[in-house]
């Protein structure tokens, strides 16, 4: 499922943000500095209720805590919503000043000697991005229920669970001694997510690795050999593209819920992913897709890492212009890796990148609003006019393609012998492994010139920087592809509609006098089934299918409640692209191709430029 009916282009939001350790991780704590510890109790977790205690050192006598704003999505979700109290007392136990500052932010006063920190915090946002406790299961994304010394992100810290049912375990990247979960700062903390209850594991070692897989679902809905084949596959490909294992041990945690559930969230050290069992039932190659898109971040936004990201600042929108390489580039190599791994093969390689081609030309923002721009105004995503065709583009979709056809560049600016994968290995390099932060898309442009020893300003101010339409003939055609434009009689469906993450997706507009009008849609309704069945991540994908004349029935949901609704479609004129072979494809083109959907250069070049 790509283009509109993709998961790597949700409706233009985005599918995780891109957290790591920010510069906090760079820097030891001072020698000596008590840990801050964290006691998260479980008691009442049928109820989605969570009571923490925090210990803080001694330290400044007025002390400042912070629960994070944002986390794991580009919005701004305040967290501190969900707090229901907050309490301070020293550790004698007598009270201490407590003040609030302001929406997520207390003071404590007389906390010379230490503090202790309580509060309760209601906890029940399902899927890669929440945090959720309940009678079946606890996942948490840290950040969203942990808060942290204003000042004092770099101390080490610990954290523990308590009142846990007896017969739960955890999985979580975070090393343990004895009941402690342990992490050097704050930032390595939260970047760590923790799956608690009674799931499934499997593991395995892979080139030097160990990797665990953990899934809670029900076990009728999927096989565990068969996935744990499939991550070995996919990490074994990725390894190999980039020449490169930074860890000893990475954790793959997912859920495959019966309802609504669909997404990916990487972190430093493993990944959580969340699709639905009828998703996976009905279209498997999701499961790939999105498990090489989030395996492949923990190089491409963990390691390779934009500038403009770091420090993290867990109170405010954190902007980068670079999100079309750190988001849909990573897209473009999620698909290298599984060609490489067998998982993909060219026809449905090239049936996806039409309707990439599509998705994007069908925008008519295309033409105002740049891939870098689309970066910035990630924050806006959630609001449902943003999403609008002439408002704006996916950096997932743009990136994805831009992604390709600089591929492509590199390989005819070297006659062959560089590729992306040459690109990514030098941002290694010289990026990850010293442990610094590229300059956003200059960065991305100087590691293209310094494989390809090319200028590449035309390239990225026009396509990156710059709004101007994609030649894609003048890239595929070295590899003897070009993208056909067809006009084909669709369905009209009268409407558009927009998902804004694990959310229903939004109808955006209803198109005057149109039949979908008179069925009694409306500007906001929430479209909960298609047909019968739950609108989830394929919902973009089954309304393509549809064809003039057949009856389409949705269950909507509104403030007046839910109701069936239903129309027969009419007829509209569709513009598609169809990638395909040029009139005379040469073995030059040949020999290009074969590499190019290797993901490698067609000859071999200097492996350290």
């Amino acid at each position: 499922m790509r283009a509109a009916p993709s998961w790597r282009v949700p409706a233009l939001a985005a599918i995780a943000c891109l957290l790591a350790p920010s510069l906090l991780s760079q820097v030891a704590p001072e020698a000596g500095s008590p840990a801050v510890r964290y006691t998260v109790s479980l008691k009442h977790s049928q109820d989605h209720l969570l009571h923490i205690r925090i210990e803080l050192g001694p330290g400044d006598n007025q002390r400042q805590i912070q629960l994070p704003v944002w986390n794991a999505l580009y919005q701004i979700r305040d967290f501190a919503q969900s707090v229901n109290w907050v309490r301070a007392k020293a550790p004698s136990g007598s009270a201490l000043e407590f003040r609030q500052v302001d929406k997520t932010t207390w003071r404590i006063s007389d906390a010379r000697d230490g503090a202790v920190v309580e509060y309760e915090i209601f906890a029940d946002r399902p899927g890669p991005y929440g945090a959720q406790a309940n009678e079946h299961h606890a996942f948490f994304n840290l950040a969203e229920i942990l808060m942290y010394p204003v000042g004092g992100g770099q101390a080490a810290m610990k954290v523990r669970f308590i009142d846990v049912p007896w017969d739960w375990r955890t999985a979580t990247p975070l090393r343990q001694a004895g009941d402690w979960f342990e992490a050097e700062n704050y930032d390595r903390l939260v970047d760590s997510p923790v799956e608690m209850g009674t799931f499934e594991e499997s593991d395995f070692d892979e080139g030097g690795g160990h990797y665990r897989v953990i899934v809670d679902a029900d076990t009728a809905d999927y096989d565990m050999s068969k996935l744990v084949l499939l991550v070995r596959r996919i990490v074994a490909a990725a390894t190999g593209w980039l020449n490169d294992r930074p860890f000893q041990t990475y954790t793959f945690l997912y859920h495959f819920p019966r309802g609504q559930g669909d997404g990916g969230m990487e972190h430093a050290y493993s990944t959580a992913i969340d699709l639905s069992a009828h998703s996976l039932q009905d279209d498997p190659a999701m499961l790939e897709e999105i498990t090489a898109h989030e395996f492949f971040h923990l190089w491409n936004v963990k390691r390779i890492r934009p500038q403009s990201l770091e420090p993290v600042d867990y109170t405010r929108e954190n902007y980068t212009p670079t999100l079309w390489f750190s988001e849909g580039v990573t897209s473009t190599a999620a698909d290298f890796i599984l060609l490489r791994a067998g998982l993909l093969d060219e026809p449905r390689f090239l049936a996806d990148l039409g309707e990439q081609i599509t998705e994007l030309e069908r925008r008519p923002a295309h033409l105002t609003q740049s891939a870098e721009e689309s970066s910035l105004d990630a924050w806006l995503e959630k609001y449902p006019y943003y999403q609008e065709p002439q408002r704006s583009i996916s950096y997932y979709n743009k990136g994805e393609l831009l992604g390709f056809m600089l591929d492509l560049a590199l390989g005819s600016a070297s006659q062959g012998r560089v590729s992306l994968r040459d690109l990514f290995q030098w941002m290694n390099r010289h990026y990850a492994q010293p442990g610094t932060f590229f300059p956003d898309s200059a960065g991305v442009r100087q590691a293209a010139e310094a494989v390809s020893h090319a200028s590449f300003e035309a390239f990225f101010q026009k396509y990156v920087a710059g709004t101007e339409e994609i030649p894609w003939d003048d890239f595929l055609g070295t590899v003897g592809l070009r993208a056909e434009r067809r006009v084909l009689i669709g369905a009209d469906l009268g409407f558009i509609a927009a998902r804004n993450f694990d959310a229903p997706p939004s109808v955006l507009r209803v198109l005057p006098g149109s039949d979908a009008e008179h069925a009694g849609l409306a500007l906001g309704d929430l479209l909960e089934a298609i047909d019968g069945r739950p609108a989830e991540r394929d919902w973009r994908s089954r309304l393509a299918e549809l064809r003039p004349g057949e009856v389409l029935r949705l269950r909507i949901r509104n403030r007046q409640g839910e109701r069936e609704i239903q129309w027969r479609l009419g007829r509209a004129e569709i513009v598609e692209f169809v990638v395909r072979d040029v009139e005379n494809v040469t073995g030059q083109h040949k020999a290009r191709r074969a590499a190019w959907l290797k993901g490698e250069a067609q000859v071999g070049g200097d492996p350290n430029p």
